[in-house]
């Protein structure tokens, strides 16, 4: 019967006899007349709709790769279709994607990447023997000497050690214990996880979160997926982003009326503003997180990029420990670092690692049983991450190579970051702090009262309006500052300074044009 009807839906009934003597067309018109008697159906209700989905999820929102993005990749596919635009191609500074705007892979890194890969190349004389050295080292501590079986859910042991040295030397001699490293699907998958263990309790009891505005989404959007609560604190615009004491106790006094603080995230060097805190701050701020009992997340991905020449990056672990014993052994603070930023750029692999010092010890079993739910952090990122807190010393082979590569990447970005201070400037209704580390500017927009009637009446934020009419006029995507937060009645954008120099040039000559042109139009 079934056949029947499918061969009457297909219009395809041959008049051949069928089994038991009557012809299949006959056949088929018997089951078509059952057909008919049957009732039709109404489509049955999807079990998942808007309504029934997780309402947490529903709420989580990324601005990284939001709206914006989307509508940038339908313009790159009109373009590809011969539709003709005011430009000839989508440039992407909405994201910190370091090779993706052009720039090239650390040698050494790679060398070592491929000789785990294809281990058959150990033999080969086209690589160093410090490249081969570090492969074997990655290779033997593997399962079955191989990158594609699982590790520990911690991650690889000899891994986890060399991180561990490679932050005592970072941090001048202050000791770091290898089972406090746990290597992660980049500094998000860290960030993340430790939040699913502080997030508890309900109502007025509910975990807060304390968060920099502007902030990097990943916290507002996590923060979001765990139903916890959110506690700005806003970083000083006017005095280049800084971090006040004073604005976090504002933050937390407010903040306990309706939940209960327990979190306190740091960037720094930080995203999207691009500020380095000073030792001082970072003092007071642990202070403070001893006294109001606060968990501190520090997001130092960003450690080697920084270009101002007054400014140092001062780990908090560092500082943590020179505070004294009293800070040393009672604060508890998890750090996080990343193979995606740096001088490196590998955001491809997904390497990143996480410290975590003062845990109880029963937390610690209960982190290490969170972690083993996803196996373990992809291995290839394991050994790219590697490489990053063991690159090549004084006296290797790979060493002249290594740091001409290095300094060439981060002495091209504080170029850049000058370059790019300097020209915003220079545009009427546009202000942009000094760039002092990090890989973006978050210049300050003026919009006129017209331009933001205009984006209320399409139901966008004016900033997403000046963002979106920019992509469209120019081809340039960059992300309006409302995805970040910042205080009312400010505009912003964030804009990475990857591209090449000349490129960049091209961007901002681009934006200025633009915003002389949108202020002219709704002045």
């Amino acid at each position: 019967m079934q056949r029947a009807a499918a061969l009457v839906r297909r219009g395809c009934c041959p008049r051949t006899p069928g089994p038991w003597g009557r012809s299949q067309s006959s056949a088929a018109a018997e089951a078509s007349a059952v057909l008919k008697v049957r009732p039709e159906r109404s489509p049955r209700e999807r079990i998942l709709t808007l309504e029934s989905m997780n309402p947490q999820v529903k709420a989580v929102e990324y601005a990284v790769r939001g709206p914006i993005v989307l509508k940038a990749g339908e313009i790159e596919l009109e373009l590809q279709r011969g539709i003709k635009k005011p430009f000839t191609e989508v440039i992407r500074a909405n994201i910190g994607d370091a090779q993706a705007m052009g720039q090239q892979p650390i040698t050494f890194l790679r060398q070592v990447m491929a000789l785990c890969t294809y281990p058959n190349l150990l033999d080969s004389p086209s690589f160093p023997e410090d490249a081969k050295k570090r492969a074997r080292r990655i290779l033997q501590a593997c399962g079955g000497n191989s990158l594609g079986s699982y590790s520990a859910s911690q991650g690889v042991n000899c891994i986890r050690e060399d991180v561990a040295a490679y932050i005592t030397r970072r941090d001048g001699g202050v000791p770091a214990d290898p089972d406090n490293i746990y290597l992660t699907t980049g500094a998000s998958d860290g960030i993340s996880t430790i939040l699913k263990i502080l997030v508890s309790g309900g109502g007025k009891s509910r975990t807060g979160v304390m968060i920099p505005i502007p902030q990097y989404p990943l916290y507002s959007a996590v923060i979001s997926e765990l139903d916890a609560i959110q506690v700005n604190y806003y970083l000083d615009e006017e005095n280049c982003w800084a971090l006040n004491v004073n604005e976090l106790r504002r933050a937390v006094q407010e903040a306990k009326d309706h939940c209960d603080p327990k979190v306190l995230c740091i960037i720094n060097p930080g995203n999207p503003t691009g500020q380095v805190q000073s030792r001082k701050c970072i003092e007071d701020v642990i202070h403070f997180a001893w006294e109001e009992k606060l968990f501190l997340l520090a997001d130092e991905v960003y450690q080697d990029n920084v270009y101002s020449p007054d400014c140092r990056f001062h780990s908090f672990k560092k500082v943590l420990y020179e505070m004294g014993p009293e800070y040393s052994s009672n604060v508890e603070l998890a750090s996080f670092h990343s193979t995606s930023k740096g001088y490196m750029g590998e955001c491809g692999y997904r390497g990143g690692y996480m410290e975590v010092i003062n845990l109880h010890p029963e937390i610690k079993g209960q982190l290490v049983k969170l972690l083993s739910v996803r196996l373990c952090p992809p291995v290839s990122g394991q050994a790219a991450m590697d490489i990053v807190v063991n690159p090549p010393v004084p006296g290797e082979e790979s060493f002249e190579q290594f740091s001409r590569e290095k300094e060439s990447v981060l002495g091209n970005l504080a170029k850049k970051a000058k370059l790019t201070e300097d020209l915003f400037n220079q545009v009427p209704g546009i202000h942009c702090n000094p760039l002092q580390g990090a890989m973006y500017a978050f210049p300050r927009i003026f919009i006129p009262a017209k331009a933001v009637e205009t984006a209320q009446a399409h139901k966008m934020a004016p900033d997403m309006f000046y963002c979106m009419k920019l992509l469209e006029e120019t081809g340039i995507c960059v992300v309006p500052g409302s995805g970040f937060g910042q205080r009312e009645g400010t505009y912003h954008f964030r804009m990475t300074i990857l591209p090449p120099v000349e490129k960049l040039k091209t961007v901002l000559q681009k934006v200025k044009d633009f915003h002389i042109k949108f202020l002219e139009k709704y002045a």
